[in-house]
């Protein structure tokens, strides 16, 4: 028991020390909200597109971390993209909250072999702090550190940029998050100077020639952190049925795990999501592969969202690779 309390410490620690100013990604992204990873599918499409997202990680645990977000896009020119993003994020004794402003411009490679690229930036403010009207006494500790009389928050800006390269059906999204340093405290050893993490998102979307209202979407991200050199991958497949209306349901499975321990996974679990009449409504489930499985039921998330206000761009550049862009 003693080894699973320290485990589940040295996990609380890293993952605060890793979270730090940055939005946690777990599937939000496969919950037809692409938006999530870059900003760069700002305006691709041609809905105005909303998603909320909430997130229960480590269900059954106490102060275990709970994550809400909502996420919106929108073209506002033929061939430019706008969006805009806020989180709040609570893990224990720890709040985060951030916004996100980011803008896109998409650019025709090639028309007849329909290869498309995309470039995208996003303003971000972050904030951080302890959340010390929750300490209490106790009996190893029966007076708390007098020191300890503000909330010990602390705000960042900073900025994301990336580029998306999309031919016919397959689709490559890079981006560089956090690419500032962070102003630090001198005197805190353990305090992050570097926030930057690198996101890697690619896919393949596939029909079949005797039913092309069915699609098989392959994909797979790779996150990599600069300051730790941590670094994991997400395998994922997802499969979507169109009606004629162009509403659809999907169902889809995401494997991650850390790319120094392929055969440990740390999540592994099904999603599914449905659409009717631009209402959007998704669920996933993450099983826990690890010292703390016994102790959790897993990580929840729920999705819900809106596709408004539909209109179609003069130009091909903002037509996405699948059909649920057009609905």
């Amino acid at each position: 028991m003693k080894k699973i309390t320290l485990y589940f410490l040295f996990l609380i620690f890293a993952q605060g020390y890793g979270q730090e100013l940055n939005l946690p990604v777990f599937t939000q992204y496969l919950s037809e909200n692409n938006f999530v990873i870059s900003p760069t599918y700002a305006g691709i499409g041609d809905n105005l597109k909303i998603r909320a997202n909430g997130l229960t990680q480590w269900v059954g645990i106490k102060n275990a971390p709970d994550n809400q977000s909502i996420y919106a896009d929108f073209r506002i020119a033929n061939t430019t993209g706008i969006g805009i993003s806020a989180y709040t994020d609570k893990n224990g004794n720890t709040r985060q909250k951030g916004v996100k402003f980011s803008f896109a411009h998409h650019l025709i490679l090639d028309y007849k072999s329909k290869q498309y690229l995309s470039f995208g930036l996003s303003y971000n403010i972050n904030s951080f702090r302890i959340d010390i009207e929750n300490f209490n006494t106790t009996y190893d500790i029966p007076i708390l550190d007098p020191s300890i009389t503000d909330d010990r928050s602390v705000s960042n800006n900073n900025f994301d940029a990336g580029f998306l390269y999309r031919w016919k059906a397959f689709y490559l999204s890079f981006n560089a998050n956090n690419f500032m340093k962070k102003d630090t405290d001198p005197y805190v050893g353990l305090e992050p100077s570097r926030l930057l993490n690198y996101q890697l998102y690619s896919g393949l979307v596939l029909k079949t020639k005797n039913n092309k209202d069915v699609e098989y979407e392959p994909s797979v991200f790779f996150q990599f952190f600069d300051s730790d050199k941590r670094s994991s991958t997400d395998l994922n497949f997802k499969y979507r049925k169109f009606n004629r209306k162009g509403d659809y349901y999907w169902l889809g499975a995401s494997y991650r795990f850390l790319n120094d321990q392929f055969f440990q996974p740390l999540n592994l679990g099904p999603m599914a999501g449905i659409t009717f009449n631009k209402f959007y409504f998704g669920y996933a489930y993450q099983f826990t592969f690890n010292d703390l499985s016994g102790y959790n039921t897993g990580t929840h998330m729920i999705t819900i969202g809106l596709d408004l206000f539909q209109g179609a761009s003069n130009c091909a550049c903002t037509k996405g690779t699948s059909k649920s862009y057009y609905r």
